[in-house]
């Protein structure tokens, strides 16, 4: 599509998914849509990509998705698939060329126990700046999140590779990737001043060709992030 701006409530349907394409509905800040978007651009899959304004769900949005949750794909057959550590399997089964999962069923079974883990760190992302800016004391809720970054130092220490699951990239480094991204307009990054292999972990992440291509500058996230606090997310921010 030809804009990046979002698709409100009463806008039109983008029409069909060009055949050999895949549709890609998503908002530009979402870190869950990030992953979608990182794993499409570490493949190369072709694809278009249609924003959504998420306080205004175009009714056409949520007939594909009742939920109205980005990241959601949609194939030329119609075919709709959500929730972002899905919408990243499939991609990784649909376009076989340059595997992110292990082939074995042990290996996978790893990568998705060290998501689910992962998912455990997510809410801290979002709660810690939010008390913080209601002015509540987050230092007990920091100190549970420098414990959880310790475990997943360790694990790094553990297996001496760059990434998680090796010395390039796999699936569970982009599945984790878009929150440590944002750590510093959360003021978060603090937090890893007493994990130096996860912050190398970060920095090596920063060299890698999708992780370039689907970033913003500091400066954006904290213009979008300050709508969010505002009450009045800027979704075309920048636009």
């Amino acid at each position: 599509m030809a804009t990046e701006k979002c698709f409100a409530k009463g806008s039109t349907s983008p029409g069909p998914v060009p055949k050999d394409w895949l549709r890609l509905y998503s908002m530009r800040f979402c870190p869950f849509a990030q992953r979608t978007r990182l794993v499409l651009e570490a493949k190369g899959i072709k694809h278009d990509t249609i924003n959504i304004h998420l306080k205004e769900k175009p009714d056409w949005f949520l007939e594909k998705n009742p939920l109205g949750l980005v990241p959601t794909l949609e194939t030329p057959a119609g075919e709709v698939i959500y929730e972002s550590p899905i919408t990243c399997e499939y991609l990784d089964e649909a376009y076989p060329e340059k595997k992110l999962l292990p082939s074995s069923p042990f290996g996978k079974a790893q990568q998705r126990m060290m998501l689910e883990n992962f998912s455990k760190v997510i809410p801290y992302f979002y709660k810690i700046p939010t008390a913080r800016r209601n002015g509540e004391d987050v230092s007990g809720q920091e100190a549970e999140l420098k414990e959880k970054f310790a475990k997943l130092n360790e694990h790094l220490v553990k297996k001496k590779t760059k990434f998680f699951e090796g010395d390039t990239i796999t699936m569970i480094d982009y599945m984790m990737w878009p929150f440590f991204e944002r750590i510093e307009v959360l003021e978060l990054k603090h937090c890893l001043d007493h994990t130096p292999e996860l912050k190398k972990w970060t920095e090596h992440m920063l060299e890698d060709p999708a992780v370039k291509n689907t970033m913003y500058s500091m400066d954006t996230y904290k213009a979008f992030y300050k709508s969010v606090a505002e009450g009045k997310p800027d979704y075309d921010y920048g636009l």
